[in-house]
């Protein structure tokens, strides 16, 4: 029998908290939508909670989270790996 592929959601976002909690730091996702009537680009963002395994996280840097099994009441994502640092 072969073994079947899962895909798992991935988001690319920027690290607002880091230092608060252990192992977790809250990603803020930004995408714009067009407005179903007026035709505005409309700015919406989502927070999630990450889990970071080395807390190597810091508020700024740019990351890419990946879906994963439930960690916590929040946590249902896990820090891929930090794209970028910040500044």
């Amino acid at each position: 029998m072969g073994e079947a592929k899962i895909n798992k959601k991935t988001l690319v976002g920027n690290v607002l908290s880091a230092g608060k909690m252990d192992k977790t730091v809250v990603v803020s996702i930004e995408r714009l939508t067009k407005h179903p009537f007026y035709g505005k680009y409309v700015k919406r963002r989502v927070r999630y909670m990450a889990h970071d395994v080395n807390n190597e996280c810091s508020a700024g840097d740019k990351v890419m989270i990946v879906e994963s099994p439930p960690m916590s009441k929040m946590k249902r994502w896990r820090v891929k790996e930090i794209l970028e640092k910040a500044k």
